[in-house]
């Protein structure tokens, strides 16, 4: 005869545990405190167990039988539910506690070793100031394409160019869950659909024919100006490297006997050793900052943390006061000086470029193609100096007869 609930209800209890038995093997045990646990008695491979439903009232007879016949049916199956439902409970928590912070921690750190340190530093910190605040608690199979479009339509209101970037960063931490078991989909593809439309800018920088003008006012505030900044703008509109690179210039790496300076591979953007032969004019700018910060590592030292090189905002400021806001950048002169080596020196676009150190974007030019065209960038590099030079006098000479 099986149970009703009222019996459920109104069992009171006795000295010892007693038991009221429903139907196939599901009973309730009162206790002597009065509290009521549900328990399922079953046989599997010729050996008695004792499984634990939970709680009268908190699970009503009705969820206790749903609960035994879920058991049965595992019996059935040659499973032990007890053992199924450890497992589950297990693999439950263990999925709790794979938060996106805590994975893209791990895939951070598979990473570091590929990356330059100074790449390493930028994704941890856009991903402790963009996503961990948001999501980063979140366990992995909780974040549906829909909270993860939330997050990044916080970075798109003020920075779209950013949520694209921590897009990119957060599908390569989901497809590594991915790889390693602990996620089943990449809740980002597709979402830049969901973004604003952005077209990305080029960096700011004047044009050829505006460059006559510049070389003018850049050299007439050299005077209002710390001498270290007018050396590294100079330096940088000579050699044409990534700002960052400038800066982080170290004395190390310059052979002044063969006029050579070699950036080592951890420093560029793209991880390849980059040779930038050094001009007479570019020579003359590194004697001169040698006599100031000879002693120190770095050819550009901070001046209040000479440790650390001085920031790259520096020059921009500097540029900025010259007056050429939004028009002109430290990362403007690599544009600047591909049009110039171009159409006013008639140099080639591949010898250009690979003083530019970009990578050719086709597979198999990158495979393939290892020219780096050094005598003909010395000879350039100079030619390029010289250039400089004789655009300067030229224009210095028409505003004295003017």
């Amino acid at each position: 005869m099986t149970l009703n609930d009222m019996q459920c209800r109104t069992a009171k209890p006795k000295i010892k545990p007693h038991k009221l038995f429903d139907a196939e093997g599901l009973y309730l045990q009162i206790m002597p405190s009065g509290a009521k646990y549900w328990r399922l008695k079953y046989s599997l491979f010729a050996k008695e167990k004792t499984m634990a439903l939970g709680v009268y009232p908190e699970i009503s007879l009705l969820e206790a039988r749903t609960k035994k016949t879920e058991a049965r049916e595992k019996i059935r199956q040659g499973l032990d539910p007890a053992l199924v439902r450890i497992e589950e409970t297990q693999t439950a928590a263990f999925a709790q506690a794979q938060t996106f912070e805590k994975m893209a921690m791990e895939w951070h750190g598979q990473q570091v070793g590929h990356w330059s340190a100074r790449h390493a530093q930028t994704v941890l910190y856009r991903l402790e100031k963009y996503i961990f605040p948001e999501i980063g608690s979140y366990p992995l199979y909780a974040i549906k394409p829909v909270v993860m479009l939330a997050c990044l339509r916080k970075i798109d209101k003020t920075a779209p160019e950013m949520s694209r970037r921590m897009k990119r960063i957060c599908s390569h931490v989901f497809k590594y869950a991915i790889a390693t078991g602990r996620a089943e989909t990449d809740p980002t593809y597709g979402l830049e659909c969901a973004l604003r439309k952005y077209k990305r800018g080029h960096y700011s920088s004047i044009t050829v024919d505006e460059f006559p003008e510049f070389l003018v006012k850049l050299h007439d505030y050299k005077t209002q100006v710390y001498r270290q900044t007018y050396l590294a703008l100079r330096l940088l509109m000579l050699t044409f490297v990534r700002t960052q690179e400038l800066v982080e210039m170290r004395w190390s790496e310059i052979n002044f006997d063969k006029a050579m300076w070699v950036i080592p591979g951890e420093r560029m953007k793209m991880g390849q050793t980059h040779m930038v032969p050094l001009s007479r004019q570019s020579l003359e700018v590194l004697q001169e900052l040698k006599e100031m910060n000879g002693h120190r590592t770095l050819v550009f030292p901070s001046v209040p943390r000479p440790r650390n090189p001085m920031s790259k905002n520096t020059m921009l400021q500097a540029i900025k006061r010259m007056g050429y806001t939004r028009r002109m950048t430290g990362h403007g002169f690599r544009s600047l000086a591909l049009g110039l080596l171009k159409e006013k020196l008639g140099y080639p676009h591949h010898v250009a470029d690979r003083q530019l150190a970009h990578v050719p974007k086709n597979s198999v030019d990158r495979a393939y193609d290892r020219a780096q065209f050094l005598p003909q960038r010395i000879e350039m590099m100079q030619k390029y100096a010289d250039y400089i030079d004789a655009v300067y006098l030229e224009e210095l000479g028409k505003r004295m007869v003017a």
